[in-house]
């Protein structure tokens, strides 16, 4: 049988049309190929068993449920609460009674997804919001799902963190990522989502001078997140000089180093002096009973205070004063609804949370990084854990 030339390119053509088309099917019916096409069977995770009992271990590889995808996870940052988990073995009312995973910043690539998940398909780089409601109590049918007596958060006992190869999450609780936002800066959306709650509570807007009281990423954060909502001047005071040279970097308009033996009135005045003025917004990000102090007795009357840090449970306070000066005092807790807006900030350069990341490790050194983190040694301000094998620095 003899072809013409016409009749062979014809031919050719068809099969590279039928050969996409066969892909894009094995893909639809076996959305795990498409990043993989063998078997996974390495879930290394790491795992708190106690006060400094930080071990790596193998995990079965979870299966998403209906509304869940299966996330190869990339990126996961250490935050302060994970390293207090493994000093303290608790915050609070939340106590490690058995082993965790740990880890809740993060980010991931769509492996697979649920046969109702309609938001996200194999292959989508996401930042995972690591708190996920009830979904029928008041608070989240009112959109307050953060403060649901059910809430689920990754790595606050007695629920599993993502510091893992392998993870499983509700979908609508996985945010797509722009494609020119990397996967290390998708793990920054959570602590600046802590900082935009922040300044929401805080109502900041244009014109307003706003005080920070910490530069460690939360105070850094919180001090890009005001920026972004056009604050005219940003004040951000901590103890350590490698933060505040950050935070200058990062569009801070004064900082100022608290030493350890500055009385209250002397910080007070400091302030004061610098802006010329008095702060009508002050967020707290230590939860240090000095700062809070401060906090109180330095916010213009009528203003408005944010405790966004938590430390002691029981502190003594000015209260009288900002009573009488209608100092209005606002707590937060975590955040919603504020990923988005997060997003939007790094997508539109608003907010560098990329100049954050200090220190870099690979899975397998995951007790180095927290080691690095306990002890501060290398001045980290974000560490990066990575899970993807992949991964070289």
């Amino acid at each position: 049988m003899c072809f013409t030339l016409e009749q062979i390119c014809l031919q050719k053509d068809a099969f590279s049309k039928f050969k996409k088309h066969f892909k894009n099917l094995r893909q639809e019916i076996f959305p795990e190929f498409s990043l993989t096409t063998k078997p996974q069977t390495d879930n290394l995770t790491a795992v708190l068993y106690g006060i400094g009992d930080l071990r790596l271990e193998q995990r079965p590889i979870p299966e998403p449920k209906d509304h869940q995808v299966l996330l190869r996870m990339e990126s996961i940052g250490i935050c302060g609460s994970d390293v207090h988990y493994l000093v303290e073995g608790r915050i609070g009312p939340f106590v490690v009674e058995k082993p965790m995973v740990i880890g809740h910043e993060a980010s991931g690539t769509v492996v697979q997804v649920g046969k109702d998940v309609k938001n996200l398909k194999p292959g989508d780089r996401v930042a995972i919001e690591p708190g996920v409601g009830c979904r029928v109590c008041s608070f989240c049918k009112e959109g307050r799902y953060h403060l649901c007596p059910d809430m689920a958060f990754c790595a606050t006992p007695p629920i599993d963190g993502n510091l893992t190869r392998f993870y499983v999450h509700d979908a609508d609780f996985c945010f797509k990522l722009p494609d020119h936002v990397s996967l290390d800066e998708g793990v920054l959306m959570e602590p600046l989502a802590v900082g935009v709650h922040s300044c929401k509570r805080a109502n900041v807007r244009f014109g307003d001078v706003v005080l920070v009281m910490g530069a460690g990423p939360i105070g850094l954060v919180t001090m890009m997140a005001a920026k972004a909502m056009a604050a005219t001047a940003v004040f951000i005071t901590d103890l350590a000089d490698f933060r505040l040279k950050k935070a200058k970097e990062l569009g801070a308009d004064y900082v100022m180093k608290i030493r350890k033996d500055m009385q209250d009135k002397d910080v007070i005045a400091k302030i004061k002096e610098t802006l010329g003025e008095d702060p009508n917004v002050t967020i707290d990000c230590t939860g240090a009973e000095q700062c809070i102090r401060i906090a109180l007795q330095v916010t213009r009357t009528g203003g408005v205070v944010v405790l966004a840090g938590m430390d002691k449970f029981e502190v003594t306070l000015p209260l009288t004063s900002a009573i009488f000066r209608e100092v209005d005092i606002r707590g937060i807790f975590r955040y919603n609804n504020d990923y988005p807006t997060a997003i939007e900030m790094v997508k539109n350069k608003k907010a560098n949370v990329k100049a954050l990341i200090t220190h870099h490790f690979k899975m397998e050194d995951t007790v180095k990084a927290f080691q690095t983190a306990r002890t501060g040694e290398g001045y980290p301000i974000k560490i990066i854990i990575h899970a993807n094998p992949d991964w070289k620095p």
